[in-house]
């Protein structure tokens, strides 16, 4: 997988730029503040549908312009491809697939694949459990469509019964449609915990091996996954752990309606992560930390390439700035076989990086630079 060329139009800070791509490393080379970040925003959300650094969609839009564009030409699967989506200040985003609306965004998901390592992702593991559950959302409903779907429909069953709960009080009757909704996300619910089940599973496998070549073969990662504790085995069917997640709701019921908020459901669950046995949230030292997220992330592109055969984009926002030179060259040695673009501060580190392209960014404007 490979993407050709990136298009940008009032997006963020920039006006208007056109980057090609190679299909080995790209280099995004500046000052800070200067756009570099935001060109991999842009590949992110053609990605997810979703701004890593904002939940609205409109925060991306250039201050003085009335939407933006983000679009890219690449290839997946031996077929070359378009995608764009456009976002008004006002009204819905609109997604484009080769010319054609999508109706849904979810539709899109999975096409132009890519994992971010962002410094911010250096601090996954000492983050509260919300930050795990966007780690493993952002890329489940990349490998799973059907995911993104679930997710979706869960997200929003979420938010109307917490609407039903907070105004229960001053209308009583909307407490009628409360178990219509519940019962509803448990049987998604079903679905979310034996999706994340088996991908957990199969990451930290890869996650274990990573994290042993980077330590040394000192020290081993393990985990636990959290969920709804009604559930038994969350490698079930679907059906039988959406019926432990309705009996669970149903017990909660009274506690529920006196509180106003949901407490029980798979927007709760965790992914622990354990070193030597001990949590790391709580333990690990700094080093281990950083050992511990680069192994995560780097485990989740090789899912990426399991299922495909091919790499995602690998999207690098200096996070190297943030590594020691062990893990420095441990990442780069990594990266070979697929398409990567890195973000870096200093023109120095072009060479050293190998990039096969380079750009210079400054205050949205692009300009190709030399790599030899």
């Amino acid at each position: 997988m490979r993407a050709d060329l990136l298009t940008l139009r009032d997006f963020r800070n920039y006006a208007f730029a056109e980057l090609p791509l190679c299909g080995g490393v790209n280099v995004l080379c500046g000052e800070n503040a200067q756009g570099k970040t935001n060109a991999l925003e842009a590949v992110g959300l053609l990605s997810t549908t979703r701004l890593f650094r904002s939940a609205q969609k409109k925060d991306a839009i250039r201050f003085g312009a009335e939407r933006c564009e983000v679009g890219a030409r690449f290839s997946a699967g031996g077929r070359e491809m378009t995608i764009k989506m456009a976002i008004p200040r006002e009204g819905r985003p609109q997604l484009e697939v080769n010319g054609v609306r999508q109706k849904r965004h979810a539709d899109a998901a999975g096409l132009l694949r890519s994992v971010l390592f962002c410094p911010e992702d250096l601090g996954l593991v000492r983050e509260g459990a919300a930050a795990r559950r966007r780690f493993l959302d952002t890329a489940l409903c990349q490998l799973r469509p059907n995911y993104a779907t679930y997710l979706s429909e869960y997200s929003r069953l979420l938010e109307n019964k917490n609407r039903i709960l907070k105004h229960s009080e001053e209308k009583p009757s909307l407490l009628e449609t409360l178990d219509d909704f519940s019962y509803r996300m448990a049987m998604i619910g079903g679905h979310i915990v034996r999706y994340r089940a088996y991908y957990i599973r199969s990451l930290m496998g890869k996650a274990a091996d990573i994290h042993a070549a980077v330590s040394g073969k000192k020290e081993c990662l393990t985990y636990d996954y959290h969920t709804v504790s009604a559930v038994t085995d969350p490698f079930a069917s679907a059906s039988a752990i959406g019926a432990e997640l309705w009996r669970h709701m149903q017990e909660h019921r009274a506690a529920e309606i006196a509180t106003k908020s949901c407490l029980s459901g798979v927007h709760k669950d965790d992914l622990e992560l354990l070193i030597e046995g001990r949590a790391a949230k709580a333990f690990a030292s700094q080093g281990q930390v950083r050992t511990c997220a680069l192994s995560l992330k780097l485990a989740e592109r090789d899912m990426f390439f399991d299922d495909s055969g091919e790499y995602p984009i690998l999207l690098l926002d200096d996070v190297l700035s943030e590594l020691d030179a062990r893990r420095q060259d441990f990442v780069l040695n990594r990266i070979g076989g697929g398409q990567v673009i890195i973000t870096c501060c200093e023109p120095e580190k072009i060479r050293e990086i190998g990039a096969g392209a380079a750009y210079a960014v400054e205050n949205g404007v692009v300009t190709p630079l030399a790599t030899e």
